[in-house]
């Protein structure tokens, strides 16, 4: 069972119709709780950290009431963690992974994540042996900041587990999402029994398919997200925020509302 105090909810910025302080205003109209932040770059839009941006996000922040939660590296689907050892692919994940932790400082967030997915896909032995090389060096460096560092994949339950057993750090845990695994074929209810206690505090609400454009509003889609959140409720401790995912950035507030109200509702029937 979780924490007795009622978890946030928040909002991707990487899933909204709008950026950086934007996003939060658009998340304190539609009244939502927080909003984990995207990291950019490349494709993904301006880098948290470039001058200035830090200190306008805060300010948003205060401005609006709504708290920052957590920092999203979503470039590394990008980059890639299992990038080749000792190469200048792998000196360039090293250099994003310390400007993320350092944005999360900046941001006054406990929480900075990172995918493996696309170009980081823990796709067989070798890409998990880098991952887990990569996150272990990267946990000492969340640990030494005083952050936690998270990793997102669809590995199975045994995994999941191997690959915190190999990080082996205080610092590093995993993020669940409750529908990427059941779109890798996995059962996200046994993933949560077998994985509770290596999952973070906060915990990506979507009820897909699909991935991309109007996703179904949460509840009503094939993700057994229902059953997920019952699940999360029985196994997991400290969930600090419950985070949607689906698709907005059509720009139709409603969604956001409907599914925030969901989401709020959801958290109240499980108890957590």
């Amino acid at each position: 069972m979780s924490a007795s105090r009622s978890p946030a909810i928040g909002l991707a910025e990487w899933r909204l119709p709008r950026s950086g302080e934007a996003a939060l205003r658009l998340a304190a109209r539609a009244g939502a709780d927080g909003v984990q932040v995207e990291f950019g770059g490349g494709s993904r839009g301006e880098w948290a950290d470039a001058p200035g941006r830090i200190s306008a996000l805060r300010e948003a922040a205060a401005a609006t009431g709504v708290k920052l939660l957590a920092v999203a590296g979503n470039v590394l689907n990008d980059l890639g963690l299992p990038a080749p050892p000792g190469g200048p692919e792998e000196a360039r994940v090293r250099r994003v992974l310390v400007r993320l932790l350092d944005a999360a400082i900046g941001l006054g967030v406990p929480l900075a994540f990172v995918p493996s997915f696309r170009r980081g896909a823990i796709d067989g032995p070798v890409a998990f042996d880098r991952t887990a090389r990569m996150l272990a060096w990267a946990a000492t460096e969340a640990e030494a900041r005083g952050v936690v560092l998270a990793n997102e994949n669809v590995l199975p339950p045994a995994g999941a587990r191997a690959l915190v057993e190999a990080v082996a750090s205080p610092a590093f845990r995993l993020v669940l999402d409750t529908f990427n695994p059941v779109d890798a074929g996995l059962d996200p209810v046994r993933l949560v029994a077998e994985v509770a206690g290596a999952f973070a505090g906060q915990v990506h609400l979507k009820d897909g398919p699909p991935a991309v454009g109007d996703m179904p509003p949460l509840g009503a889609g094939s993700g057994r997200l229902d059953a997920t959140l019952s699940a999360v409720s029985r196994h997991m401790r400290g969930v600090e925020a419950l985070v949607l995912e689906n698709d907005y950035r059509d720009g139709r507030a409603g969604r956001i509302a409907a599914d925030l109200a969901w989401a709020r509702s959801a958290a109240l029937r499980h108890g957590l």
